[in-house]
């Protein structure tokens, strides 16, 4: 795909916003037809750019997770260590997201679990077998005080 123009930063920006805001609409914000907002967004999509859509849970519901942070300090920071172990984390649906970091930690991680039982097993299971892991340092989250929020939220 082509560079982002201001067109597609805007589309953009205004998903993160809120995803579901209907073609229509969004075509509205942005000046075009719906059918070109939609092919823009088809694109994006393909080509990676939109690599999904989320739900943002309330902390309360009966299905809330506990975030856990997860500082990882590997033993080299070579490429072929750092590729295999961005290939390994891929491999986990239980890692939710994972930074390549500056400072004290090479790999900032986030997990969400149920309980300290569920985050012993993902620690014993995973966390601890990938490869050229040196050091993991975990924090478990009180809750969250901001997460990205849907139009018109405060």
């Amino acid at each position: 795909m082509a560079a982002l123009d201001t067109i597609d930063r805007n589309i953009l920006r205004l998903l993160r916003l809120d995803a579901r805001m209907s073609n229509a609409a969004l075509a509205a914000e942005v000046g075009l037809s719906p059918s070109a907002c939609l092919r823009r967004i088809r694109l994006m999509e393909k080509a990676g750019v939109i690599r999904g859509y989320t739900a943002l849970v309330d902390t309360g519901s009966a299905e809330a997770t506990i975030a856990v942070i997860i500082n990882i300090t590997l033993e080299r920071q070579t490429e072929d260590h750092l590729d295999r172990f961005e290939a390994a984390v891929r491999r986990h649906p239980e890692i939710r997201e994972c930074f390549l970091m500056t400072g004290g930690s090479d790999y900032l991680l986030r997990v969400e679990v149920a309980n300290a039982g569920d985050f012993e097993r993902i620690h014993k299971e995973i966390l601890s077998a990938l490869p050229g892991v040196q050091r993991i340092h975990s924090s478990f989250s009180i809750r969250n005080v901001l997460a990205t929020r849907p139009r018109g939220r405060r």
